[in-house]
Order: structure tokens, then sequence, then C-alpha cells
């Protein structure tokens, strides 16, 4: 009876390392975002916690492929090297906003990521600017902001649960 005792401590013991094992490892690369910018701008406009006016709005976006035409006015320079972006931005809005998705290497994450707030403008727009601009990253995706602070920080919880 004592052994069996034993033998059912030690088996719930190697059960339970295990157990916490399994939990606190990520897989590796499990915080890459999958698919096209295009589908996960959509994804995160649906998932974010934005406001009714915001919302009312967002028929007047569009989401650009980005191409060398708009580099310098939608990331502030040429100078970006990216093997995908995506840049959503409103055609007639009386607020400064911008949304872009860049998916580059994944050893110039922090270089980008650098480049990008060394040369945005929040006052780049005519007449309006962007009260905060948040530059964050998973995996080897980028989420670069600029904008209100509410939607702002909606989109980029939105981001960081996608």
């Amino acid at each position: 009876m004592r052994t069996m005792k034993k033998l059912m401590l030690c088996v719930m013991s190697v059960a339970l390392v295990a157990l916490c094992a399994a939990c606190g490892k990520k897989e590796e690369g499990s915080d890459k975002l999958e698919g096209s910018l295009t589908d996960i701008m959509a994804g995160l406009y649906e998932q974010a916690d934005l406001s009714e006016d915001f919302r009312a709005g967002m028929d007047s976006f569009e989401t650009y492929e980005l191409t060398e035409d708009l580099e310098i006015s939608i990331l502030g320079t040429d100078e970006i090297e990216y093997t995908e972006g995506v840049a959503s931005i409103p055609m007639i809005s009386p607020n400064a906003y911008q949304c872009v998705l860049l998916r580059v290497e994944e050893d110039k994450v922090d270089t980008v990521k650098q480049q990008l707030k060394d040369n945005a403008d929040l006052n780049k727009w005519v007449c309006v600017s962007a009260e905060t601009m948040l530059i964050e990253s998973r995996g080897n995706v980028i989420f670069f902001i600029m904008g209100d602070n509410d939607t702002v920080y909606a989109m980029n919880g939105a981001f960081q649960k996608y």
C-alpha cells in the first residue's frame, strides 16, 4: 500500500512537471503573424475596440499595397527595406490617421522600427496633427500607426491579440 502511494505520487509529480513545462513554453515562431498583410489589417479593424465615430468614417478608408511612390509620404523615407507592406488611410477625414503593416526580415525588425521612429512626422497632414505614434512588432511584422490616442491604442490592442 505504501509503495503504491509513492508510485502514484511520483507519477503525479512527473505529470505536473510535464504540464507546467508545456504551458510555459512557446513554440518557436509562434508569435509570427501568418497570412497577407491586407487580411491582417482587415482583422485588426474587425477586432479593435474603436469608437462609433471612427467606425462611421471607415467607409472612406482605403488599404493600399505599399509602393515606392508612397514610401516617403507614408513612411517618411524610402530607405526602409521590407518584403511586404500595406497602409490604411482615410481618403477624406478631418482627423490625422494612418496605419501601416510591414513584413521585414527577422534580423531587421529593430532597425526598421528605429528608421520609422526617426522619420515619422506627426504633423505631415494639412491643418491637423496626429496625437500619438506607435511602432510595435510581432515576429517579423511591424505595426506603425499615427492618430488620436484612443484609436491608436485600440488598434494596438487588436494587433497584440491578433
